[in-house]
């Protein structure tokens, strides 16, 4: 089915149960019984199969969102103020002609305590280096450095290391792509298999080799099929400091494009697994290979209990500026901590690559002789010409001196005479050879060192964590704590340049569908975890531990491996190759259709009014987008004229809100026929808006929007640009944006035919052009939607080549060169637009908002799906909505992007006023958005989900509102989740008896006029009462527990109030019946 937003008003309620005389149109991923049996495992050999999965995929996603001119729309209200019209129908226009609505006065009140507000305007900590403020700094030029090509000349003097030695770590590694040039299962069965196998073996050989690991998707797959033998000689390795695992997500996520949500998602997931399996707990984090670091990452690996962390795509300018300064380690604060809370202990790598010709030193024409895989006779050499050689007695002394060298001169960029020399590459490691070309000839070499004292220098192989605590050592520094004289940094790392002016900001738009589609998968799993959750415990307060499908929570944590392998920097990147994308897609499919049956099976458990009736088998009362009903073309039976054949049909629909305040908001719903009466629960008669008359006009220019309380107008012009590639040499292609020169206006020969619509409820202007469909809804009622225009954009550029279309808002706001994006949902971060830089430098990922103000007003774009957005100009805002690439960029993709699909868009542009007492300057590093901008992203990433109750001959048995809060949350926290623990046992799929409570606080700016919500909103100062917050659930537990569940604290009496502080994420292990 078609789930769109209209109008409706989904009460305090999580559900709403409404009675309507119609005909539902489900959904089109319309499966057969006997492949929904097999939870759409699909045959993977038939690539047809698989584009037709996806192909129904992107129709389903484009119903989801796009006006269908000849449908009907059917809207629904919770309250009714007793307004009577003349024939008794709701609305219905005044003598005036204005339209009478039912909760125009629907009274809500705003109650957030001035302490609330505090933290948005107050002042902060001071970091010792601002990313913003280096920006400013910096030529961003790339004179020739020598050796280093993008730094400089390094030198020392030889007895500087006398007094202390330098301690060296060499660190194997191997970065395994969970897909990028094969699918997650090739590169298993081809390479990384074999790596993990010769891993038990090889380091088993000697106790001094070591070896690091950090992607928990490829490690369990291992740990399934292999033998127990295997199993204990790998725990052994691990328990025993051979083998560290670092970061432990699932996968090493990207920092851009994802969603915190997911990011924590992904954490969790490698962390439960690693604590059910091994009993570790990671201590640091290894991110190589994420296009630019994002400030949120530092955050929740702190909030996981993780002491340090290490990073290495960022812009070569920086790295050069860093390493001249000697700040290429520095703990890493949030801009708006007020203390040091947040700090965490980083680690840059200066050079260009984390492969071994750019991690011993500056020279990567002699680095690259020490990577022993490249010996004569083997498969790759080294590009500067001069082989690797094997280490003998007549050679070791040459070759260590020339190796300890460089190892001198890459410690000159540190504070401490400790060394950290990563040893690897992708996927390597794979052939028990290069196992025993690396460690025997670097064994040999360390041999050399160590026992000649007048070099200096004590070498080893190490693991990371063996690396930092050696640093903390050297400066008599705890575990994670601040080295004296270390700077403090704030601010993040986009966009990242690797060389010239290749910025890597094409990545933060590439593939929008899928970007899109992450995001409806991210809100539905969270949405049935919330209910999973709700419907086991309630079950156990019932008595009926036993009657409820704990087999759903495999569904979940099949869906919660296949978001989390998205969040890979290959997968939600738009970066890997067609039929891997198609593969991701797949998984990501399979998921969707898990998840409608979690929710549909807990909503139809919750619903019911005696839960005696519940009988899992009937489970198909509720219908979800998962069942067959025939399309709105259908016709009646025969028999019966089309009237009274639907008059007769009385139809239940249950909606669940997955935000956690009342809405009152649009849901849409297909029917087959004009006569729709809609009534609530409890028989009151609900407002409709039915059938629009389409008047057509010949073109189309939104010229200016203005708030219907404020006498000032804000010009806003809607534009739509076209940017090409670069005629010659390097051009754009999946990573990276080399635009040819500014963009052009989007022009076609025929003026764009356009619809509008008014009506009682919303409003609504569609334009059709060549490439694209405009829509922009304006809601008629009160509360957030209300508030906000809606805007969808249906692209589709499968006929262009090289082009990328863009939707650009140009603005009277005086915003200078300062404009504001968020960073993974979870804060906001200035930027500026530089002239020195290039025009595709100054394009940042927009995973949820972006803004721009003056002192007036503020303009923001809320986004449902990750994509690039810039402020080129005073008063702009820049989204590129899609890009189709007919070449690589050299980036070892090999392939252009050419499998673009007609993809759905959606916004809502939100223009705020701002209050006349706030003229004071703004933050220069801090920004947060306003409750009503809080609200209207949850209410356009959280969509209200309609669940049409199939009709039974038997009749179906009584439904009632399952509302499971007793008292409202504060308006400034946000219920991230609240996820089923999985059980200690071995099976993975089935759950403890505890849940993870997962909170989000919020900070709001009060500094912009609040409007009437919609919903009660009160703050509390952080304060939270667990044990009233849930409606017929007793709380046997309440442990607080580090962000990812693997350190708990001592548990708190069951009645305490949990206090958070502003911006915290904290996570509680609860036990509900």
């Amino acid at each position: 089915m078609k789930l769109r937003k209209q109008v409706t008003v989904c009460g305090g309620a999580i559900f709403c149960v409404a009675v309507f005389s119609l005909y539902l149109m489900l959904d089109r991923v319309q499966h057969d019984p006997a492949r929904r049996q097999s939870g759409g495992n699909f045959p993977r050999s038939q690539i047809s199969v698989l584009q037709n999965r996806i192909e129904q995929l992107e129709q389903l996603l484009e119903e989801n969102h796009q006006i269908i001119s000849h449908i009907k729309d059917s809207v629904m209200e919770l309250t009714d103020t007793g307004a009577v019209s003349p024939s008794g129908h709701l609305p219905f226009r005044s003598a005036n002609g204005s339209w009478v609505l039912p909760f125009d006065g629907r009274p809500t009140f705003l109650a957030v305590k001035p302490q609330d507000c505090q933290f948005a305007a107050g002042s902060r900590g001071q970091a010792d280096v601002q990313m913003l403020d280096v920006y400013s700094l910096l030529k961003f030029d790339n004179p020739d450095g020598g050796v280093w090509k993008q730094g400089f000349d390094i030198t020392y003097e030889p007895e500087e290391w006398d007094n202390e030695p330098l301690q060296v770590f060499v660190v194997p590694h191997s970065h395994n792509d969970p897909g990028w040039i094969k699918t997650f299962d090739k590169y298993f069965t081809d390479q990384t298999q074999h790596i993990l196998n010769n891993m038990v073996v090889k380091l088993a050989e000697d106790p001094r080799r070591k070896f690091i690991w950090s992607e928990i998707s490829f490690f369990s797959k291992w740990w399934e099929t292999a033998d127990i033998h295997k199993q204990e000689a790998m725990r052994k390795l691990i328990l025993g400091g051979q083998l560290e695992i670092v970061t432990g997500g699932w996968v090493m996520t990207d920092e851009a494009n994802v969603h915190y949500f997911a990011m924590i998602d992904q954490l969790i997931e490698g962390h439960q697994w690693l604590e059910r399996n091994l009993g570790i707990t990671p201590r640091s984090g290894w991110a190589v290979d994420p296009f630019g670091h994002s400030a949120t990452m530092p955050y929740l690996l702190k909030r996981a209990n993780l002491t340090s962390m290490l990073i290495q795509r960022v812009h070569y300018s920086i790295k050069k500026h860093f390493a001249s300064t000697r700040s290429l380690e520095f703990m890493w604060r949030q801009s708006w901590d007020t203390g040091s809370s947040t700090d965490i202990f980083c680690h840059m790598m200066p050079f260009y690559s984390y492969d071994v010709p750019h991690t011993c030193g500056p020279d990567p024409k002699i680095c690259c002789q020490f990577d022993f895989k490249r010996l004569p006779g083997g498969r790759i050499n080294c590009p500067w010409k001069v082989p690797p050689k094997t280490v003998v007695e007549a050679n070791v002394a040459e070759r260590a001196h020339l190796l300890l060298d460089q190892y001198r001169k890459k410690s000159k960029l540190y504070r401490s005479k400790v060394l950290l020399v990563p040893l690897g590459d992708d996927f390597r490691y794979d052939k028990a050879l290069e196992w025993d070309q690396q460690y025997t000839n670097y064994q040999k070499l360390f041999d050399y060192m160590n026992s000649h004292p007048e070099m200096h220098v004590q070498a080893q192989f190490g693991t990371l964590s063996e690396y930092f605590n050696a640093v903390y050592k050297a400066h008599g520094a705890a575990q994670g704590s601040r080295p004296a004289d270390y700077p403090v940094l704030s601010g993040d790392f986009f966009a990242y340049a690797d060389r010239e002016d290749h910025y890597w900001t094409g990545y933060f738009t590439s593939r929008p569908f899928y970007k899109s589609l992450d995001r409806v998968i991210e809100s539905h799993l969270r949405g049935a975890e919330i209910l999973y959750s709700l419907a086991v415990a309630n079950a156990r307060h019932a008595g009926m531990e036993g009657r409820y499908p704990v087999s759903d929570y495999a569904l979940l944590v099949d869906a919660r491996r296949s978001v989390g392998l998205f969040q890979h920097h290959d997968a939600i990147t738009g970066t890997a190759k067609e039929n891997v994308v198609i593969d991701y897609g797949t998984k990501l499919l399979r998921s969707l259709i898990g998840l409608k049956r979690v929710i549909i099976n807990a909503a139809h458990f919750l619903v019911m009014k005696n839960k005696e009736f519940y009988r899992f088998y009937q489970t198909d009362i509720l219908s979800g987008l998962s069942s067959p009903l025939p399309p709105p073309s259908a016709t009646p039976p025969p028999s019966c004229a089309s009237d009274c054949f639907f008059l007769l049909s009385t139809r239940y629909l249950v909606l669940f809100n997955p935000v956690e305040q009342e809405r009152l908001c649009a849901v849409t719903v297909l029917v087959n026929t004009v006569r729709v009466r809609v009534l609530t629960e409890d028989g009151q008669t609900l407002p409709v808006q039915l059938s629009a008359q389409w008047s057509t006009a010949s073109q189309m220019s939104a010229e200016s929007i203005k708030r219907k309380d404020d006498p000032q107008e804000v010009k806003v012009q809607m534009q739509f640009m076209v940017y090409g590639t670069r005629p010659s040499k390097d051009k754009s292609g999946a990573y990276l944006f080399l635009p040819d020169g500014k963009a052009k206006p989007y022009n076609q020969k025929e003026p764009p035919v356009v619809r509008v619509v008014e009506g009682p409820l919303f409003s609504e202007v569609v334009a059709h052009y060549q490439h694209f469909h405009l829509v922009l809804y304006g809601f008629a009622f009160s509360g957030v939607d209300g508030l906000s225009i809606d805007i969808t954009t249906m692209v589709d550029i499968r006929d262009q080549t090289n082009k990328e279309l863009a939707m650009r808002m140009v603005t009277d706001i005086q915003s200078g060169d300062v404009f504001y994006t968020d960073l993974n949902g979870f804060q906001m971060q200035p930027r500026r637009h530089y002239l020195k830089l290039p025009l595709q430098a100054n394009f940042y990922p927009m995973p949820s908002q972006a803004y721009i103000q003056d002192s007036h007003h503020r303009l923001t774009l809320h986004t449902a799906q990750s994509l690039g957005v810039t402020s080129l100009e005073s008063g702009q805002l820049e989204v590129i909505m899609d890009r189709r690439l007919m070449q690589d960029d050299n980036r070892g993709l090999g392939q252009g992007l050419k499998d673009n699909k007609k993809t759905a868009n959606r916004f809502r542009l939100l223009l705020e006023r701002r209050s006349t007492g706030n003229k004071m300057m703004d933050s220069a590093t801090n920004s947060f958005p306003s409750i009503l901008s809080h609200m209207t992203n949850a209410f356009l990433n959280h969509e209200v989900l309609a669940l049409p109750v199939l009709p039974k001959r038997r009749g179906i048995p009584p439904l009632q509102t399952f509302a499971p809060l007793k008292s409202i949350l504060p308006c400034d926290f946000h219920l991230l989740n609240l996820r089923s623990i999985q059980s200690q046992q071995q099976d993975p799929h089935s759950p403890s008896p505890y849940t993870a409570l997962i909170l989000h606080r919020l900070v709001l700016d009060c500094g912009l006029e609040a409007q009437n919500l919609g919903f009660n909103c009160t703050t509390t100062q952080g304060q939270l009462n667990v044990s009233g917050l849930f409606k017929n659930l007793d709380l046997q537990l309440l442990q607080p527990m580090s962000l990812t569940l693997m350190h708990s604290s001592t548990p708190l009496a069951n009645d305490s109030s949990i206090s958070l502080d502003p911006m915290e994420i904290s996570a509680f292990k609860l036990k509900l019946r």
